[in-house]
């Protein structure tokens, strides 16, 4: 999936797209927050992204688009395993260990700084700037471990950070992959990746105990059409569209928007190890935007 300057997108959907990524992904973590006190994490991801990319799948294909080939399925199946299985998966569960929404979000906030570095597989290794940034970015997350609630819970920090790992690689290697054209590589992710979900949920023995509460099934909801049917359409768009650096530079903004709502919504309580490891962590992913510009 090879991006393409040249198509004449027209950039109010560029903004658009940017726009959903910015402030829709901002709110996903405190819904996940919402969604795991009635969902099991892996059962509730598969819900999720079985029933956005169903739907997706089924309104592009009456719309005439083809169906993927068995390739772009293999292609969609890797993809679609690291972000929404190791990605999306990782962060609901370590928020259902009890983890604050604002500081699942600060986590994903490296996830440009490993894209770059991962990039170095395909023969594009980091530049000068782009070491520097990727150094403080690190500092910065190892500062955040140090936070009150992550460093008494060893196995959500750990989780939390082999999240962003396998959304960066997976993002990383989407650009080297077969995968389908537009919004059907979407809807052929989220299916492959709800279909892992299913299946390691299954293998874990998730059962839902009782009848989820209202604000549960409401968190779910929103989950399914906003932050992965709209939302995730958007990055798949603007991946296939834009320049990297600009695809995710939702990252300077989800931590900030992220921490606001748990503080002022969920009345979430923040030490000083976090205020400060946040802005190290997008001076790291500044650094690194500045080189790839």
């Amino acid at each position: 999936m090879q991006p393409s300057l040249a198509r004449p997108y027209p950039p109010p959907l560029v903004l658009l797209a940017l726009l959903a990524l910015y402030f829709i992904w901002s709110s996903t973590y405190l819904a996940i927050h919402y969604a795991v006190q009635g969902f099991p994490p892996f059962l509730g991801s598969a819900i999720r992204f079985l029933v956005a990319g169903g739907l997706l799948f089924v309104f592009l294909r009456r719309r005439g688009l083809p169906a993927p080939t068995p390739a772009e399925w293999g292609g969609a199946a890797r993809v679609g395993i690291l972000l929404m299985g190791g990605g999306m998966g990782g962060v609901m569960l370590a928020s259902s260990l009890g983890v604050a929404s604002s500081l699942t979000a600060i986590f994903p906030a490296a996830t440009p700084l490993l894209v770059v570095l991962f990039m170095g597989l395909w023969g594009r290794w980091p530049h000068k700037t782009e070491w520097v940034g990727l150094l403080v970015g690190f500092g910065g997350v190892v500062l955040l471990s140090l936070e009150g609630s992550l460093r008494s819970n060893p196995v959500a920090t750990l989780i939390l950070a082999c999240a962003p790992l396998c959304w960066a690689f997976g993002t990383a290697w989407s650009r080297h992959l077969p995968l389908p054209g537009g919004l059907m590589a979407s809807a052929a992710q989220m299916l492959t990746g709800g279909l892992f979900l299913l299946g390691l949920s299954l293998f874990l023995g998730e059962r839902m105990t009782q009848m989820p509460g209202l604000g549960a099934i409401l968190a779910l909801l929103y989950l399914t059409v906003f932050g992965s049917l709209i939302a995730y359409s958007a990055f798949t768009y603007l991946l296939d569209t834009v320049r990297p650096a600009l695809a995710t530079s939702y990252a300077y903004v989800n931590p900030v928007v992220a921490v606001l709502l748990g503080v002022f919504i969920a009345h979430e309580k923040l030490d000083i190890y976090t205020f400060i490891a946040l802005p190290i962590i997008l001076l790291g992913v500044a650094l690194v935007a500045v080189v790839r510009k």
